[in-house]
């Protein structure tokens, strides 16, 4: 444990140069009621960091419960009582000029800090579909998540925001929808929803496998994972992002088509509702997503 400003990684550290790093987002989240910190998801975002890591011939050092164990020291250390964001990050730290990934020194570290909101979860945002088409498996895996896959993410980004809108919507190399930026899609037509499935190049979420259990049991409506065509987007009825970091997002604008009546779905507002009050401890029946860090 040492304090963030004397953390040093050299210049020539590999995963600087080459992305050759796996890292994970998770969130805690503060209620200040309970007077308790929240950690959502802790074991079941070490366990994706740890299959993110395989694919990249990493290893991520203690178990899964250490990793929570020290997780939750970290935030006890620093006295975190606001919503907040954790960091871990697996990285070939070798200082050597090269492209490869094995018999290189690897690290390991996590820290954390104090994060609101990612993307606007209460008015909607306006999408636009890139130009920049989301990276296929088979050239940089989606599904893990791998620092120097989010330059692709970062282009795309950047071109949704410079041309005004909020998020960019990615399609894969054939034409079908994947996900935003940093975040998987969920629309919604004639009171089903549908999401892309895992081989559209999308990072199998966690908050997405969350919701769509929270969309079966709490609303009551089927869930299908399937290809989406870019159109079926301008004709649906409601659309969301959801993450880690957007949490639920919904969608009311995509390439300047209005979705739905342009403002935040029924559907979509209620599964917000829900969401949020089960992260903030709220909801008896879904404490078990929850690890408290105080008491």
């Amino acid at each position: 444990m040492v304090r963030y400003h004397e953390a040093y990684l050299p210049p020539m550290t590999h995963a600087l140069h080459y992305g050759t790093a796996c890292f994970e987002g998770i969130r805690a989240y503060w209620n200040a009621a309970h007077e308790q910190l929240y950690v959502l998801q802790a074991e079941p975002h070490y366990a994706r960091l740890r299959r993110s890591a395989a694919i990249l011939r990493l290893d991520v050092p203690h178990s899964n419960q250490e990793l929570v164990d020290l997780t939750l020291e970290i935030l006890r250390r620093n006295q975190s009582r606001t919503d907040t964001y954790i960091r871990p990050l697996v990285f070939i730290s070798e200082e050597e000029i090269g492209v490869r990934l094995h018999g290189l020194k690897r690290s390991f570290l996590i820290y954390t800090a104090p994060m609101g909101e990612y993307i606007d979860t209460q008015g909607g945002i306006r999408c636009a579909t890139s130009s920049w088409r989301r990276v296929a498996d088979s050239a940089i895996p989606a599904r893990a998540k791998i620092t120097g896959a989010y330059v692709n993410s970062a282009l795309a980004k950047s071109e949704a925001l410079e041309n005004g809108f909020d998020e960019a919507i990615m399609l894969t190399h054939d034409g079908h929808v994947s996900e935003g930026s940093a975040e998987n899609l969920f629309m919604v037509r004639d009171g089903v929803f549908v999401t892309p499935s895992v081989t559209e190049d999308i990072l199998e979420g966690i908050t997405r496998a969350l919701l769509m259990g929270l969309i079966r049991d709490e609303l009551g409506l089927p869930v299908v994972e399937r290809s989406i065509d870019r159109t079926e987007l301008y004709a649906c009825d409601e659309l969301f992002l959801c993450g880690t970091g957007a949490q639920v997002s919904a969608v009311v604008e995509v390439d300047r088509r209005k979705i739905g009546n342009g403002a935040v779905g029924t559907l979509t507002r209620r599964l917000q509702e829900i969401y949020f009050r089960a992260v903030r401890g709220e909801e008896p029946r879904y404490r078990d997503w929850l690890t408290p860090v105080y008491g």
